[in-house]
């Protein structure tokens, strides 16, 4: 594949992983599950998440004069103008991946405006993914330091991310259904966008109005030893009857199909695949590759969510970049493939990139800069190595959060009969 050739086949990718994006995106998703359930009663609106400003968005077209007051609790860097200039809106940027002072300060907020809402006004709460990290009210002998020292842990520690939010339900006065206590008979209904495999509702944001069930099967987690006392001195989960409606209105699935849509539309034969990401992200990416070299030429699209252990000493980087350059390091053999590996909210772990778009010569590049693919994988130290190839994917926020996205281009010609299919 010439230069010409390999620069439109990668931006091809990209136009398919935004077609993605737009059929997830939280303004539509909201304002269309809005028009076909309308609410026609004072409403105000509690917004958490990376994609609370377009939610938000979409609520106030759809409800109209019907909109009382808000409160938007996003990520730093999220909060858009439009959201900002609205005086019915209190608006507050907090910590993610790691929470911090201004997560406890939402919490504080959330807790006061539940409390102040009239008696006959409905709360509609619209909860994307990142609001674990962005609101929480702690218990007693429990400081900031010691969230973001569990955090911390979390994040490097391999757990899937229902492990990860289980922990975190432990340790919250408002996570794993406990808010509910303070709707005491309220209406309010949750709109969700959902950013964990299964759509689980008690895992969405750590389901702050969906009390989890712990079964007597759950399976004990690997806990180090300063963690596992805080865990099990944990305060009970509450024991309420009281049940609010939870609607998923977006998730990875609806993005997928529109993104193979879009591959079709291009001219490729598009293969949506039918196992999700999970797992080291090292061993998904390399996994990736190989599959490519034995597919025929088409586009290959999977979603899911796979997981780093990270070193004592991590560098730069996150699970789509770690992914993305195993998949690299694979595809210096295999010809002309192609993978691009990202998150949908548009950050992968504590960096600025989305995650990244990777060829065969990638790895060549990477070795030019005077770095080795092998040691930056052993050292998650992914985002070194692609920044220097130049294959950093930069997207801003999305707007959604529904996982991540790995779309592989195995080129030859376009097969003529763009036909989609699952296998």
């Amino acid at each position: 594949m010439n230069q010409v050739a390999l620069a439109t086949a990668r931006q091809q990718l990209q136009a398919v992983f935004q077609a993605g994006l737009d059929a997830v995106h939280g303004s539509t998703c909201v304002a269309a599950h809005l028009a076909r359930n309308p609410i026609s009663l004072p409403t105000s609106i509690v917004a958490i998440g990376k994609a609370a400003c377009a939610m938000t968005s979409g609520a106030q077209h759809a409800l109209g004069e019907h909109l009382q007051h808000g409160l938007l609790i996003t990520k730093h860097g999220h909060l858009t103008p439009e959201c900002q200039r609205n005086t019915r809106l209190t608006c507050i940027e907090a910590g993610h991946p790691l929470p911090d002072a201004h997560s406890l300060e939402a919490g504080t907020a959330l807790c006061e405006f539940v409390d102040g809402q009239p008696a006959g006004d409905t709360l509609l709460f619209l909860i994307s993914g990142g609001a674990s990290s962005l609101v929480e009210v702690l218990p007693s002998g429990i400081s900031l330091d010691l969230l973001q020292q569990v955090n911390h842990w979390l994040l490097g520690s391999g757990l899937g991310i229902t492990e990860m939010n289980r922990i975190r339900q432990s340790l919250s006065l408002i996570k794993g259904g406990r808010l509910l206590e303070r709707l005491r008979g309220r209406s309010a209904l949750v709109l969700l966008i959902s950013d964990v495999p299964g759509d689980d509702p008690a895992v969405i944001a750590s389901g702050p109005l969906y009390p989890r069930t712990a079964e007597p099967s759950d399976p004990e987690l690997p806990l180090p030893d300063w963690l596992a006392p805080l865990t099990a001195s944990a305060r009970p989960q509450p024991e309420t009857s009281d049940r609010v409606p939870h609607r998923i209105i977006a998730s990875i699935d609806t993005a997928l199909q529109a993104a193979t849509t879009h591959a079709t539309m291009l001219g490729y034969r598009a293969t949506l695949m039918d196992t999700r990401l999970a797992g080291d992200a090292r061993a998904c990416g390399e996994d990736i590759a190989r599959q490519l070299q034995q597919q025929p030429p088409g586009v290959y699209l999977w979603g899911g969510e796979t997981t780093v252990r990270l070193p004592q000493h991590p560098g730069t980087g996150g699970r789509n970049q770690q992914l993305a350059l195993a998949a690299a390091n694979v595809l210096s053999t295999a010809g002309d493939c192609i993978v691009l590996a990202a998150g949908t909210d548009g950050t992968d772990g504590p960096t600025t990139a989305a995650g990244a778009i990777v060829d065969s010569g990638s790895s060549a590049r990477i070795r030019a800069a005077g770095l080795e693919p092998v040691t930056c994988l052993d050292g998650a130290d992914a985002g070194s190595c692609l920044a220097a190839s130049g294959d950093l994917l930069h997207t801003g926020p999305t707007g959604t959060n529904v996982m991540d996205m790995v779309i592989g281009l195995r080129p030859a010609t376009a097969t003529g009969t763009a036909d989609a299919e699952s296998v």
